[in-house]
């Protein structure tokens, strides 16, 4: 039995979505919003997640990002956004196909049928750990914290996005034009202060001694990685 995770706050289509699953066979979770997603997701490894992008404490990309960090099941974003920079974006965050709503059920099912039989099982990322022990700090992917000194310490939503993408690529070069087209889309790939800023602000936080980093690194010219 395939296990689907419906990520949704309308209760309405939320039980519809259920409904139809459990008729066909399939196992259901349901989360109201992002948190308690990735919490559900972490604990029960669905094959496939249905994720709206409008959910009430983060963006649904937020979700699908941190999805992405340790599982490769696919995820179906449905969403009533339908512009296509928000589809680009969507899609860059590692979605595996796209509804607009309102859309049809039968639709849904054979998309979602078509992504299970490309994908097969859940599978877990072997080199995508929840916890990265730096050292001089610690980061769960999953609950999306980071401690220092036994101390939590307290990231802008732009930092997280911008450390995530480090830490889960280590001793890799990440270039400034991704960062920037991951963090801030497409439209920004050019700026680069912004990088400069908010790196400075982790190596604040994070580094023993910010202006001498031992773990964020700047590659001058062609952008960052993170160093164990």
């Amino acid at each position: 039995m395939s296990r689907v995770l419906v990520v949704e706050d309308d209760p309405q289509l939320v039980r519809a979505l259920v409904i139809n699953l459990q008729a066909r066979e399939y196992g259901v979770d349901a989360a109201p919003d992002g948190a308690s997603a990735l919490r559900t997701a972490a604990a029960r490894h669905p094959d496939a997640v249905l994720l709206d992008l409008g959910l009430p404490d983060m963006d649904g990309v937020e979700v699908l990002r941190a999805l992405r960090v340790w599982t490769a099941a696919p995820v179906l974003v449905l969403s009533a956004r339908r512009s296509s920079p928000e589809k680009i974006e969507a899609f860059e965050a590692g979605a595996d196909d796209y509804l607009t709503k309102p859309f049809s059920m039968d639709e849904l099912l054979a998309r979602l049928r078509a992504a299970l039989r490309r994908t097969g099982p859940f599978p877990q990322a072997p080199e995508a750990p929840a916890v990265v022990d730096a050292g001089e700090f610690s980061v769960n992917l999953v609950a999306k914290k980071v401690s220092r000194a036994g101390r939590d310490v307290r990231l802008t939503p732009t930092e997280w996005q911008l450390l995530e993408i480090l830490i889960c690529n280590p001793g890799r070069l990440i270039t400034q034009r991704r960062l920037l087209q991951d963090v801030w889309g497409p439209a920004h790939s050019n700026n680069s202060n912004y990088l400069r800023v908010y790196m400075a602000q982790l190596r604040r936080k994070l580094e023993p001694d910010p202006s001498h980093p031992r773990y964020l690194i700047t590659e001058p010219g062609m952008g960052y990685r993170f160093e164990a």
